[in-house]
């Protein structure tokens, strides 16, 4: 039996040998590594084949990624001496040009969006009544109120336009990552021409560094590698033999290689991911879902008292038209939290610049809100996890002669080239330490670089102490022991195999050693035969801080899973590695489900326990994200290459790695621009410290709603109180820059994933708000029913006892009473205990004290007749200082006691409906789309509406995406080319 059989040759049924004894059994070391699949027939005649779409629907039938190379010709209607140019520009009308699409919006209508909510709506609202409906009785049009509505909106809208406008587009850094050139064969003549002009059926050419330009088969290669990692996570270059597909935006990284393109633009593997990038458009954000809901909260809390008001203004008390509309007037303007978008906008941005000095650049602002909720991180292996660098690991290094692991590292760099090397000769010298080594004491004769044959190299050198000549060669391990005549022993090949094996089972690719002596001067001599010396582990090793990352991760409740395009065992090895665990699924069972019997009852529980999957396509990415935020998670997703694309944009929180290609920082949220995965904790840990200042100004807006709205419709109710509509508006815009401040202050980071729990917060404002109303209720009350501040303290109004219910003066009392205490409270929200225990920032005490003096000026000098109101003496000044500190003072109390009782509740009730829930820890609710959150989908910055609004007058158009496109991508690149050929024959056939 010859050794090549040994080696490679099916295993027979055991037979016995002429002497009688058992033949020695034939070996196969398996070798981590691809396994091979040869070309198939098309399981169709394709001389008789019309390309009708039945059967180009078939994958059975015809597969243009799998099929031999003459089918293709076939079927793409094509030959090696390329396209004839009129073919060429026929088959670009046909299938398009060869790059990505870009959905233009228009930036007009893009500003008007942020106008387009229910919180904006009532405010215009309001504007329209105060320039429209308030007319007649001989006053005119009430401008003062107009203009100052209208100036918060702008403000508003403007902050949110700047921060959309300079957000990144994951489609045009897809398309713009497409290589721009492309050398093509047309009619036998080969020329460059813009990679966009290439067709399906066009002869292309590319060699080493280039980028290649669309989806072929390879009609010719020489020595070539492919490195695909940015589209399909696998960290080895992939060697590309005749008939192998090369997939677009694929580097050439050794050799030089002809094909036939199949498929160009949005068709090909590279395009796909662009395609489901701009596909994932059916959720409303999670920061527009909050907003909903509080917003939701102001309105009906308005429309009740709006309603209340009318029926008892105008039905009751018999008001005339316009001094009703004052009245619903400052319910609307003082009740809407109008700056809530605006001031939780400018507390993201604010956020994003301090993330900024952890050297994470975020592109979409709210994506910081998210991640303070993320509570599952779904991280690619390749670049993220790992160093994407290939690395010998020396702990598991074997040795099976005289010389020790040291002196293997050593031989082996001996073998390697030390310029223009390749990714395994790269990590051999490396492993050295100095590279010099690799070349010291030595003088080169003769060296054979790897090539696809022989699958190894070799060196024959003279050692210059001893003058001896020496020859090393190390590859792939069949091939290196069938060439060790020396200690090819039966002890020596099963140590040898099982070591194989067990190095295949962790996912490490073995590299095999061997080394002789050369008798004599003549360098080209046989030697003294081969040694097997040693066997070596490669692998791409974890980052030296993602270890120390993850375990951070888990301690602030975020659990991490593996999420990679590698292989199976290389994945469950960097999971044991890593920590992670090794509890990880090839990517088939997302598609078929657990296996019957098994522990899982279905795939989201399969997807909840696993630590990880292997082998995933970007589809499979973009599936494990959708169906873990379908059972109630927030997903954060890490990944570096353009296959990450489409899950970076599924998940809550796209996180692109340092050294991500364009593809994947545009489809990002947050890009990070240092080396590892500890700036993520970093960035968990600030958005937690921006989520609760949101939280704090969540809570005090809808407070300020019941105080304002309550308040005042029980004066009117009660006193018949007419309070201006103009100093509502001078109290919205003065808190309205105090909260700005917010956004800096000192606040501590929760230890587990936020979330926004709107019970919690109704229930805090709903008791803070009654509670403020009842202090200015109560300060009207003795200030209309006694005497009480005139004797004590000697202040008088412009009426006398009983004073009138619409005096000036008390106007202002009532205006300065209502802004000083409003304010004050967001002290008490921001605190977990005493308001005075945690100190707030010098930016918020500043601007609070800024706002009182100015709100206490005009108090003392505020003489405006437009707006019916007087400025008041000092003493009545002094006077609502005093009565707003007393009542201060208790809101504290109000805090303790609503924990301890309410609040206490509803937690004790959720944590319930999370135990009926299951194990997940989390709602078992599902992602809703925009059709079925209608109201939802109003506070998005973007609405359909207006998208609807920009197609219809031409604005821009977006490339519609198929249901098929998520089907197997081979037989959508055949169902699509060859049926559009087949609908449209050539000339010359017909």
């Amino acid at each position: 039996m010859s050794n090549v059989e040994k080696v490679s040759g099916s295993s027979p049924a055991p037979s016995n040998g002429e002497n009688g004894e058992p033949e020695k059994r034939k070996r196969e070391y398996k070798d981590f590594g691809h396994e091979d699949t040869g070309p198939t027939k098309a399981l169709v005649d394709m001389g008789t084949i019309e390309l009708k779409a039945e059967d180009l629907y078939d994958k059975e039938k015809v597969d243009l990624e799998t099929i031999v190379i003459d089918d293709v010709f076939k079927l793409l209607q094509c030959d090696d001496n390329g396209l004839t140019t009129e073919e060429a520009a026929r088959r670009l009308e046909l299938f398009g040009p060869n790059k990505l699409e870009v959905d233009e919006q228009n930036p007009f209508l893009q500003f008007l969006s942020f106008m387009w909510n229910p919180l904006s709506w009532v405010m215009e609202a309001a504007a329209l009544v105060a320039i429209v409906l308030s007319n007649g009785q001989g006053k005119p049009p009430d401008w003062p109120d107009f203009v100052g509505i209208i100036l918060l909106l702008f403000v508003n809208s403007a902050i949110g336009f700047y921060e959309e406008h300079n957000a990144g587009n994951a489609v045009k850094a897809l398309m713009d990552s497409l290589a721009p050139k492309a050398k093509v064969k047309r009619s036998g003549q080969w020329s460059e021409i813009e990679s966009a002009n290439l067709v399906p059926g066009d002869m292309i050419a590319f060699k080493i560094g280039d980028i290649v330009p669309a989806d072929c088969r390879l009609t010719e290669a020489i020595n070539v590698s492919i490195d695909q990692a940015a589209l399909t996570g696998e960290s080895l270059p992939q060697s590309k033999k005749d008939g192998d597909q090369c997939f677009s935006g694929s580097t050439c990284k050794q050799g030089e290689a002809e094909g036939v393109v199949i498929s160009t633009g949005p068709n090909t593997f590279f395009g796909r991911a662009a395609s489901l990038v701009g596909q994932d458009d059916d959720t409303t954000g999670h920061l527009q879902k909050i907003l909903a809901q509080i917003g939701s909260f102001c309105l009906i809390t308005i429309g009740i008292f709006v309603l209340a008001e009318i029926f008892c203004l105008y039905a009751g008390f018999r008001y005339q038209y316009r001094r009703g509309l004052d009245n619903i007037l400052v319910l609307l303007i003082g009740g809407i939290p109008i700056a809530m978008p605006t001031v939780l906008s400018v507390t993201l941005a604010v956020g994003a610049q301090q993330l900024a000095k952890y050297k994470a650049i975020v592109t979409r602002i709210t994506a910081i809100e998210e991640l303070a909720g993320v509570t599952i991180l779904c991280s690619d292996k390749t670049g993220t996890l790992t160093t994407n660098k290939l690395t010998i690991d020396r702990n598991t290094i074997r040795t099976y002669g005289p010389f020790s692991a040291e002196d293997v590292i050593l031989l082996s760099a001996y073998a390697s080239r030390t310029e223009n090397q390749d990714a395994i000769d790269s990590s051999v010298v490396t492993a050295l330490g100095d590279p010099a080594r690799a070349r010291a004491g030595i003088k080169l004769l003769d060296f054979k670089p790897f090539n696809p044959v022989d699958k190894r190299t070799e060196i024959t050198y003279k050692e210059e102490a001893t003058g001896k000549l020496k020859r090393v060669t190390k590859g792939m391990t069949g091939i290196i022991i069938e060439l060790c005549t020396r200690n090819k022993t039966e002890e020596i090949e099963n140590r040898l195999e099982k070591d194989v094996e067990e190095f295949a089972a962790r996912g490490l690719r073995a590299l095999a050693v061997a080394y002789e002596e050369i008798d004599g001067d003549d360098f080209e001599a046989e030697g003294n035969g081969f040694e097997l010396i040693g066997l070596l582990s490669i692998y791409d090793p974890p980052r030296d801080d993602t270890k120390q990352t993850i375990d951070d991760a888990i301690a602030l409740g975020v659990r991490v899973k593996m999420v990679t395009g590698d292989q199976l065992a290389i994945a469950k090895e960097t999971g044991r590695r890593l920590g992670l665990g090794d509890h990880m699924y090839p990517a088939k069972v997302l598609k078929d489900g657990p296996a019957p019997g098994g522990k899982h009852a279905s795939l989201d529980e399969m997807i909840m326990d696993a630590d990880g999957f292997a082998g995933v396509f970007p589809e499979h990415k973009y599936e494990i994200v959708k169906r873990l935020q379908g059972l109630g998670h927030l997903c954060a997703m890490t990944g570096d290459g353009a296959n990450d694309a489409p899950a970076l944009s599924r998940a809550n929180v796209g996180i692109a790695v340092e050294g991500a290609t364009d593809a994947a920082r545009g489809a990002a949220d947050i890009v990070l621009t240092e080396p590892g995965l500890s700036t993520i904790v970093h960035a968990i840990r600030q958005s937690r410290v921006i989520f609760q200042r949101m939280r704090n100004y969540s809570i005090y807006a809808c407070a300020v709603t019941i105080r304002i709205v309550v308040c005042f419709a029980i004066l009117a109710f009660t006193y018949k109180f007419d309070f201006p509509p103009f100093m509502i508006l001078i109290i919205a815009l003065l808190n309205d820059g105090t909260i700005m401040t917010l956004s800096v202050d000192r606040v501590l980071p929760s230890m587990t994933p936020d979330s926004w729990d709107l019970a919690e917060i109704f229930s805090y404002a709903i008791a803070y708000g009654l509670y403020l109303t009842a202090s200015t209720i109560a300060l009207v009350c003795i200030i209309k029913e006694t005497t009480f501040f005139q004797r004590k303290f000697g202040v008088s109004l412009d009426t006398d006892f009983p004073i009138a219910s619409n005096d000036p003066q008390l106007h202002m009392v009532i205006y300065l009473q209502v802004a000083i205490i409003s304010q004050a409270l967001i002290f008490v929200t921001r605190s977990h205990s005493f308001f005075f225990m945690e100190r707030p920032s010098t930016a918020l005490m500043v601007a609070f004290c800024i706002a009182q003096l100015i709100s206490s000026i005009i108090a003392a000098y505020g003489d405006w007749g437009f707006t019916n109101i007087r400025a008041i003496s000092g003493g009545w000044i002094g006077i609502v200082w005093v009565w707003n500190i007393v009542w201060f003072i208790p809101l504290d109390w109000i805090k303790f006691a609503m924990k301890a009782t309410v609040i206490k509740s509803l937690r004790r009730r959720r944590e319930a409906k999370l135990a009926r829930d299951g194990a997940t820890g989390v709602p078992m609710t599902r992602t809703q789309s925009r059709a079925a959150s209608l109201h939802e989908s109003l506070y998005s910055n973007r609405v359909s509406f207006i998208k609807r609004a920009a197609r219809k007058v031409g604005f821009g158009q977006k490339v519609s995406v198929k249901p098929e496109e998520l089907q197997r991508f081979s037989s959508i690149q055949a169902q699509r080319v060859g049926q559009t050929l087949a609908r449209n024959p050539s000339r010359a056939q017909a």
